[in-house]
């Protein structure tokens, strides 16, 4: 796996990706963490409907939302436009609550309130999924609007266990588990490379915008001798950092549980 974030696919081919072994165990484990059985499932971010589709195996209702309203033709999946931040639902209204690959793109500032929100229209379990860990000066793009820097897919939070136990204090772990492998992690020297060169070789393919001014993140047009020597010494500084970093898990996957 080249990131962590390489789940952020695009329209075109995001069917090939769903059939992908990776992608394959991810979902598995996010559903092996959901209740088996329940009235009412909430799916925050839904993208495609593939996960509120599942989910519609087990629940009699399923709520599928995300920021623009998805199209989900399933009898048992009802459709909402909405934002994590502000859940347009009533306390404890679902019995279960699946929020994968949301967190990471969430503003740090908002974070919290997004998590609380979550915990409050929970019922019984929250099934949290998100990269492990994660470098976020991996990969990273320039957008040739403004000129800053990006964290890569739009990723501006990464997670560990303590912070997400943090995040979600007032429930209870009640189980954690770890998909994937990775080693890639940036070195400070390469970092600083890949940012004078314009970062040629960040996720350019990402759906996200600029973190900063939201325009369209394009890869950088030609770049100078001095820029594409500073490519291959980042590379090989970068090449030198994987083979003393220790591989970790992609992503984490917790279950959090609510009690009365």
């Amino acid at each position: 796996m080249a990131t962590s974030g390489e789940q952020q696919r695009t329209t075109t081919d995001l069917s090939a990706y769903r059939a992908s072994g990776r992608e394959q165990q991810r979902i598995g484990d996010l559903l092996a963490l959901m209740p088996a059985s329940g009235t009412s499932a909430l799916d925050v971010g839904t993208r495609d409907g593939h996960l509120s589709r599942l989910l519609a195996e087990r629940f009699a209702r399923v709520v599928a939302l995300d920021l623009e309203q998805p199209t989900i033709d399933h009898p048992r999946v009802e459709c909402r436009q909405g934002d994590v931040t502000k859940l347009p639902f009533a306390d404890s209204c679902f019995d279960a609550v699946l929020c994968a690959e949301v967190l990471e793109h969430i503003p740090t500032e908002a974070l919290e309130n997004a998590c609380r929100e979550l915990i409050r229209v929970t019922r019984t379990a929250l099934v949290i999924g998100v990269p492990y860990k994660q470098d976020l000066r991996f990969g990273r793009t320039t957008c040739r609007n403004c000129g800053t820097t990006n964290p890569p897919w739009g990723h501006v939070n990464a997670f560990d266990e303590e912070r997400l136990a943090a995040l979600f204090a007032p429930l209870a772990v009640a189980r954690i588990s770890y998909v994937g492998s990775t080693r890639d992690a940036a070195n400070p020297l390469a970092v600083a490379l890949m940012d004078f060169a314009g970062n040629p070789y960040g996720t350019y393919e990402q759906e996200e915008t600029c973190v900063h001014c939201h325009e369209r993140l394009d890869a950088p047009g030609p770049r100078t001798i001095l820029q594409r020597g500073a490519t291959r010494l980042a590379f090989g500084l970068n090449g030198l950092q994987r083979c003393m970093t220790s591989a970790h898990a992609a992503w984490i996957h917790v279950r959090f549980d609510k009690h009365s």
